[in-house]
């Protein structure tokens, strides 16, 4: 993800499982990668674990957050290798969970993981509700810096403070607002058929931070001062407008597209992106609308994005789309994810699920090792992530964990780490988050781009 290189210091027994999983064809098992990366969500799991829980040395943490009103703020998930809970890309994972849960929900019940994911998704939207206080009022935030970046431990053994940090009308979100109200849009269609009465909370909730976030206007970080170091948005046109579309694909009420392609304009949108990411949702909205109104302004407007990226974005040697050296890998994902999107509507169908396979493949093993934890035979043994570093308890854990030379004691199972420089080069060095950064959005569009090539065999071996 963009982050200040001052995010260094940020903190940073593989669990046995009963399934069994079915390979339809192809070179690695994406049912397993699946079964992994939905692993890893669990681990990321702050609050009260339930009692199927899957992770052995994860535990019950962060139950005192609370609101500046005593509001109770547990639950969500730890962004990365810390125990910070950030809105804003807990947000964006969960929308492109969701996105790819409805286009590929054959590939999670093929895996088994349908339960599992719906599970995914609603730990994060139960945690929304709960920050959504009020129609214009919402927590972003929940965890200090300062005192977090001095911590290096298990969640379950802190005893710092908590400080919470909100939007209001007073001080908005735009971007904010509109990324939950996407997420929690997106979600309400996953579980309309599952749980019609939760789809319908989500849904209200998704109208509400979606008015919130177009009558009150601004950028979260000028509220939430410390989201700039790290998670900066820039803009919020393309939140609003991906927001409307979300919100059209859940109710199909002409006003949400409508405003949509307002925005759309507003915000001068219709430029190629050259990216997909977390605080740059413009490529989405694109595709997201040449699905919806099949136009060809948008359908030509997807296209050249992933024209583009197939074609003429820059690659390391061995073939990844290289956008920047963090989150390498997650950049290359969610693109992959994106175009598989596009291919869906008929576009370049060869040519883009192509591409995507090569992409993931790249990160299963094609390099030459996984950089997907607990899979393959070569994959990292030493993420910077702070609780997988810990011995089991009651063993203490402190600064002494990072500073070891040894692999994690805890098996990270699923997490995709940043990933390698514009060369393929990569270092399995716990103290180098450019190459060994965890966060649950560097997952969010690997996994729904897995979902897709699992689909993609799926149909292959019915056909």
């Amino acid at each position: 993800m963009k982050v200040n290189f001052s995010h260094a210091w940020v903190y940073i027994l593989l669990a046995t499982s009963s399934c069994t999983y079915q390979v339809f064809g192809g070179k690695y098992d994406y049912s397993k990668v699946l079964h992994l990366s939905l692993l890893f969500y669990e681990a990321q799991r702050s609050g009260q674990l339930p009692a199927d829980n899957r992770v052995p040395w994860r535990g019950d943490s962060s139950l005192n957050d609370r609101g500046l009103k005593g509001e109770d703020l547990t639950g969500g998930y730890y962004d990365a290798g810390d125990t910070v809970k950030f809105g804003f890309t807990m947000a964006s994972t969960t929308t492109l969970l969701a996105w790819g849960c409805l286009s590929y929900k054959d590939a999670y019940k093929a895996a088994g993981e349908w339960k599992n994911v719906l599970n995914a998704l609603k730990w994060a939207t139960d945690y929304f509700i709960k920050c959504h206080v009020s129609a214009n009022e919402f927590y972003g935030q929940v965890g200090d810096f300062t005192l977090d970046h001095e911590y290096w431990g298990r969640p379950e053994d802190m005893n710092m403070s908590r400080k919470a940090y909100k939007i209001d009308a007073e001080h908005p979100g735009s971007d904010l607002a509109g990324e939950t109200a996407a997420a929690m849009a997106a979600v309400s269609i996953v579980f309309k058929e599952e749980d019609p009465e939760y789809s319908a909370l989500c849904l209200e909730h998704a109208k509400q931070l979606y008015k919130f976030a177009t009558t009150y206007r601004g950028l979260y970080h000028e509220a939430i001062k410390g989201a700039a170091q790290y998670y900066e948005s820039t803009e919020y046109g393309d939140e609003l407008t991906w927001a409307a579309v979300w919100l059209y694909k859940a109710t199909v009420e002409n006003s949400y597209i409508d405003e949509a392609e307002y925005f759309y304009m507003r915000f001068r949108l219709k430029d190629r992106p050259n990216e997909f990411y977390f605080n740059k949702k413009v490529a989405g909205v694109q595709v997201l609308f040449a699905q919806l109104t099949n136009r060809d302004n948008y359908i030509q407007a997807a296209k050249a994005f992933c024209d583009f990226s197939v074609d003429q974005q820059k690659k390391t040697p061995k073939g990844l789309i290289y956008i920047e050296k963090i989150g390498t890998l997650c950049h290359a994902a969610n693109i992959a994810f994106v175009c598989m999107q596009v291919a869906e509507i008929g576009i370049e169908r060869e040519k883009y699920r192509d591409f995507a396979k090569k992409q993931i493949d790249y990160m299963l093993g094609d390099s030459g090792r996984s950089f997907v934890i607990g899979f393959g035979e070569k994959f990292p043994k030493k993420p910077f992530h702070a609780g997988s570093s810990c011995p089991i308890k009651p063993v203490k854990c402190g600064w002494e964990a990072y500073n070891s030379t040894k692999d994690n004691p805890q098996v990270l199972n699923g997490a995709l780490v940043s990933g390698p420089d514009e060369n393929d080069l990569y270092e399995d060095a716990r103290e180098d988050y450019i190459y060994n950064e965890v966060t649950i959005d560097y997952n969010a569009g690997f996994q729904s781009a897995v979902a897709g090539l699992l689909h993609f065999e799926l149909n292959n071996a019915n056909s």
